[in-house]
């Protein structure tokens, strides 16, 4: 049996793991970067923007524009429904688990989209990494007990606030747990502006090609999950990850 996660002795799966999902929401920020200077000046990684500018569409009589955005949308519907229907099915069929082979697919996508030059259609690009984000944000959803979301970050902001607040309602208690998930929400949001940052610097010096830098840490993640997938973990191979 795996060795013990600290918190509550409890044990958490490498899916599971902080720095998982400190790594993911890293390159969540670098894609953000990557589609909006690269790729139509557009945020891929959730969906709310698109609906906004559908509804203005039909709002001011565009209807064949307002029909545009039912590509995108319907990527990351098709995302959503994929990565919560086949993991059964994969752990059935394969001796890896469903967040594994997401990983190995997300590194593809990267490889691929490297070769689509700056010429052909943003829609390409926008659509793969709606599919791909959408697929992300519905199978990595716990961090070591804590809902977090890797692609977008606004429940982090929401929850840094509610930190916040209970900062004032609790300055006279000695209990200060909840400053822990506060912590976590503040890694991620740097996490994600660090990737940002990272991506814009690599986009002004390879272009198209800088969403190849992605695979490295999509490399490392996917080494550990298979390890973890054919070793460590292969006897949990079908419990499921916290929120699911």
């Amino acid at each position: 049996m795996p060795e013990k996660s600290i918190q509550n002795n409890k044990y958490y799966l490498m899916c599971e793991r902080n720095w998982i999902y400190d790594t993911l929401i890293v390159i969540g920020g670098f894609l953000g970067a990557y589609t909006y200077l690269l790729r139509g000046n557009v945020f891929c990684n959730a969906q709310t923007g698109n609906v906004v500018l559908m509804g203005m569409a039909f709002g001011s009589g565009n209807w064949s524009g307002g029909l545009y955005y039912l590509i995108p949308i319907s990527a990351y519907l098709a995302g959503a429904f994929i990565s919560d229907l086949v993991p059964n099915a994969v752990r059935r069929i394969m001796p890896i688990r469903w967040d594994t082979l997401l990983i190995a697919i997300e590194m593809g996508v990267a490889v691929w989209l490297g070769f689509v030059p700056l010429s052909a259609p943003v829609q390409i690009a926008q659509v793969a990494i709606n599919f791909i984000a959408s697929m992300q944000y519905n199978t990595f959803r716990q961090s070591e007990g804590v809902p977090m979301a890797t692609t977008f970050v606004t429940n982090h902001i929401r929850q840094i606030g509610i930190g916040l607040a209970k900062e004032i309602k609790h300055r006279d208690s000695e209990d200060k747990s909840f400053r822990k998930k506060t912590n976590r929400h503040v890694q991620m949001l740097l996490c994600f502006a660090g990737g940002s940052a990272i991506g814009t610097v690599f986009c002004q010096l390879i272009a198209e090609k800088a969403i190849w830098i992605t695979i490295v840490p999509f490399g490392i993640i996917f080494s550990v999950f298979l390890y973890a997938d054919l070793k460590t973990e292969k006897d949990l191979i079908y419990r499921k990850p916290s929120g699911h």
